[in-house]
Parts: C-alpha cells; structure tokens; sequence
C-alpha cells in the first residue's frame, strides 16, 4: 500500500503531501516566493506553528513577518532569544529582565536583582548581543511543552516567576503550554517560531534605566531606528508606579485583589487618582495664561469625550468658561470627502476637515468676533448653521477635541501661544507576567468592540475587520505627532478589562468560527481568560469606561 496523503490547497492550487507533513517543509519550499520570512501557517483557518504536521486535507496559508500574527510570533520569540541570553550571562547573579512596555518597534527591558533595578553599560549590552548572535547562530529548537497547571505553577514558584505562579492560581484550563530553548523555560501568550535561526534581525540599546530590545518594522529584515518618545515613557512610567501603589501591576494582582472582595477600595483609589490628575492638569492650564484653545486628540477608544468634559468640569470649577467643542462638525459635506485607496470615504485623513473655515473661525474667535459655528449632520453627510453663536470672552476656552488636534496643519494660522495641546491614550500599566506586556492596542480594541455594540448595533465581527485600518489612521494621523503634546494623558483605568469582559465575551463568542474575524476573535478570548470577571455596580457615572459599558452621565 502507497503512504497515505493529504490534498492542502495553498494560493489556490490543490497540492498533494505525506500525511504528517510538517508545516515547516511546506513552507521550504514556498519560501523562495516570498520577500519575508514564514514563520506561521493559517491551516483550515486556525493559527498553527511551523512544528505541527498536516494530517487531514484543508486549506493552507503561509503566514510571514510582514502579517500580524507572523510579526508578534517573531517579536515574541526574539524576547524568548534575549531572556535565554541573559539567563546564561547573568543568571548566576540571580539578575533577571523584566519586559515591562512597547516604546517604538522595541520594548523597553529592565535588569533586576531582589527586586532592584541593576544598571546595565553599553558593555553588557554588546555581551548580550553577541550572546543572542550566538544563539541564532547555533539554530537551537524553541520546543513547546503541555504541562498540568500545578505543575507549571510549581514550576515558576521554583524559577522565581512569582508573576506567572499568581496568573495561572486563576487558570480554569487544566494545561499550560510552556516553552523551552535549550534549558530554559518561559510561558508566552501566543506562539512561536520553530528556531533561533528565524531570529536574525534583531539589536539591543541602552536606553533610560534599562534597554530597548528592537525588532524590524516594515522592512521585516532591517532592524528598524529607535526614535526615543520620551513623554510616552515617562507616562508608561508614572502609570506603572501608580499599580505599584495600588499592588496592582500584573493580571494576577488584579485577580488577587478581585478574589479578595477589594476591589471597591481601588475603583474609589483609582477615580480619586484619576480626578487629581484631571484636576492638575485645569491648573496648568489656567497658569498657563492666553490659552484659547485646548486640543484634545488621541487614538481610537482613548474616552476623548468623556475626558473633555471632565476636563471642562475642572477647569470651570477653576474659573474658566470651558465650551466642549468636537471637530467633527468642520467636517467637508459628504460629496467633497476624500477617498482611500478602496474608493470609501476617508473620514480619517486631515483633507476630510474645511481647515481653511476652522482657521478662519478660530481668529474671529480669538479677535473677540462673534461666530456662527457649524454643527455637521452625519444622516444627511451635510454641514448646517443652526445658531450655535459663540463669542470668546475673558474667561471662555474652547476644548476642541478630535483626531488632528495635535497636528500643526490643522490649526496653522493660530498662535501657538493661544494652544494647548494634550494627547491621550489608554495606556494600561498591567502586564501578563514579568515577560509578557499587554499590548495598549487589545484594551482600546475590547473597549470600542463593546462601545460599537452598544452605540452603533456594530457586531465584533466588524468592529474587527476594520480595526487594521483604523490602526492605519492612527499610524499616519496621531502616533506622529504625540510627543509635540504639551501633556500627555493616560486614560487607562488598572481594572476595566475585568469590566469589559462581561460585556465583550457574548461579542466575541458569536463570531462564526468560518469568518476571517475568528482568529484575533478567539485571541482575544484567550486573552480575557486571564481575568476574574468584575460587575460594574460600584463604578461612578462620570468614569471614563462608562462610556463604552453605558451609564455615564456625559452625553457620549
């Protein structure tokens, strides 16, 4: 009898192979055909590692660097390369990394020892870069492994991890996948490359207390330039000492807390924090004399709105005659809106705004004119005057809220010294675990799937499928000019992805396991498993994640 074989359709052509075939000797020889590296495969629709074998007939696509699941296997892997590198170096000396935030196309690393950051020179960093080279060099497996949860527990009580032992004390799953290069052994959220060999491109620099571990961006095969953003680091910073406050910096600590029935306790902690903030930053800008216009932008799902009226609450009990303002209603009439390169409107991109009248109205405004302001009608695609009649006096400011706040072009007849200009984001200061950070994107993404459902009636499913695009707009349009913010603002609250996953679980689930949608789908659920649900009863009307979950007493 013949061997049995599978039929694989790959880029449309039905192919025959062994049963058993691994993925990874596909993949060989495919690779010539493609500019980046295939380091995952997409196999009847579900995320696979180079490792695994194709036993039944099915559809395969061969995932690289350059797509998303392929790029956070790559960067996830490279951080499993450095860790080994410093165990062997510095392991002795009971000096382990801490991976604490994304800054850039890297992530910023700490080295510590009982606790305490160690400093690290530039001639540590070249060991350690000759440690990873060597590694790579040597094309050691990175091996996956199915433990009991126990185990694993056990396992990184002994290894020092207490992050990881607190995390998986709330594991419903009987099993955790650990993996291995050569003797050392981590857990990762998500997967992996098959080797150091895939993990060429990769550099270390020094930066502030620690260093930055850096990854390719676009070009998968170039390490991509550090551009420090030095007011970003510093408000990861501050947020990660606020959960140190709190005793709340890692998923686990949350659910301890959850558990212990505290949580009342932190959410009053928390707003109270979140309010002084708010309030300091009413005080700058009332100190800062002249200023007219307050501009407000951040990325998707940061709570710009309900920002800007907490905001306009503070600064009015400061004196100040705050008018929220979204930028929105400059809006071109529907008919004049550019169009991306899909032939839809690109409501995101700065031609979509009458600039010109913007300016135009802002001077008159600032000139102590009285103003006819436009509000835009978003059923009829239409700009309408219905006297929305402003005069700006003494003490009346603008809180002008709306993507391209920040960028100069929008606002480039106005004085400088009559702007104000604030970026916020949600920037969550929990991690995984010591080696896994939380990417800020998942939490803004979870937030709008349940504000979408809510407000719009949008499922998961498309809330998901245009989230990339999204990403692009806040690429091209926002993340630019962040660092020219007078302040930057993190509007991330430490436990609302316990919040959210009561309301964003049902979404979720109902994506058809067919879609395209299912995979970052199931992700994501993987993802909410971690945390202990928490209800919302006890948080106020006024907080920033009321307007995703519903109940605020802002109009948003």
């Amino acid at each position: 009898m013949g061997e049995n074989m599978v039929t694989l359709t790959i880029q449309g052509e039905k192919k025959q192979y062994p049963s058993g075939i691994k993925f990874e000797e596909i993949a060989k020889e495919y690779q010539p055909e493609f500019q980046d590296d295939i380091v995952l495969v997409l196999y009847n629709n579900r995320l696979r590692e180079l490792w695994k074998t194709a036993k039944r007939d099915g559809s395969l696509e061969l995932l690289t660097t350059a797509d998303k699941a392929g790029r956070k296997a790559y960067r996830r892997s490279a951080t499993l390369l450095m860790q080994k590198a410093v165990h062997n170096l510095w392991g002795e000396e009971k000096k382990i990394v801490h991976v604490m935030y994304s800054i850039g196309q890297g992530y910023y690393c700490e080295l510590v020892k009982d606790g305490e950051v160690q400093e690290v020179t530039e001639e540590m960093l070249e060991s350690l870069r000759k440690r990873m080279k060597d590694l790579v060099d040597r094309e050691i497996l990175i091996e996956k492994e199915s433990v009991n949860t126990d185990d694993a527990v056990a396992l990184f009580r002994e290894l020092g991890m207490t992050d990881k032992e607190k995390l998986f004390r709330y594991r419903r799953s009987s099993r955790v996948n650990i993996y291995k290069l050569g003797n050392y052994k981590d857990y990762f959220y998500g997967f992996m490359v098959p080797s150091t060999k895939y993990l060429a491109y990769f550099d270390v620099k020094k930066y502030e207390d620690g260093f930055v571990l850096l990854f390719p961006d676009k070009n998968t095969r170039e390490v991509a330039e550090f551009y420090p953003s030095g007011k970003l680091f510093h408000t990861l910073k501050s947020s990660r000492e606020w959960g140190r406050m709190l005793e709340i910096d890692t998923i686990g600590a949350l659910n301890d807390a959850i558990a212990a029935g505290k949580m009342q306790q932190v959410i009053l902690t928390q707003e109270a924090l979140f309010e002084e903030r708010i309030g300091q930053l009413a005080e700058s800008i009332v100190k800062s004399e002249g200023k007219k216009f307050v501009m407000i932008a951040g990325p998707s799902s940061s709570g710009k709105t309900t920002f800007s009226h907490r905001l306009s609450i503070q600064l009015a009990a400061k004196g100040l005659k705050p008018h929220p303002f979204p930028l929105d209603d400059y809006y071109v009439d529907r008919e004049f809106c550019p169009r991306d390169e899909n032939g839809n409107f690109d409501f995101e991109c700065l031609e979509s705004l009458d600039v010109e009248l913007f300016n135009h109205d802002m001077n008159e405004l600032l000139a102590g004119k009285k103003v006819d302001l436009p509000i835009f009608n978003f059923k009829t695609g239409k700009r309408e005057y219905k006297d929305k009649i402003m005069k700006l006096g003494k003490e009346d400011v603008l809180v002008i809220e709306g993507i391209h706040g920040l960028n100069d072009k929008l606002s480039y007849t106005i004085p400088a010294e009559s702007k104000f200009k604030i970026y916020i984001s949600a920037l969550t200061q929990l991690n995984i675990d010591e080696h896994n950070c939380l990417p800020t994107t998942d939490g803004r993404m979870i937030r709008r799937i349940v504000r979408d459902a809510r407000t719009r009636g949008t499922s998961a499913k498309e809330t998901i499928a245009m989230w990339d695009s999204v990403r692009r707009g806040e690429e091209k349009y926002i993340f630019p000019f962040q660092e020219g913010a007078d302040v930057m603002f993190n509007s991330a609250l430490i436990y609302e992805l316990a919040v959210l996953k009561l309301y964003a679980e049902p979404l979720l689930f109902a994506i058809d396991k067919e879609c395209p949608e299912y995979i970052e789908a199931k992700r994501l659920l993987k993802f909410l498993d971690y945390f202990l649900p928490m209800p919302s009863d006890h948080i106020a009307q006024n907080s920033i994640i009321r307007e995703f979950i519903g109940g605020s007493c802002f109009h948003v």
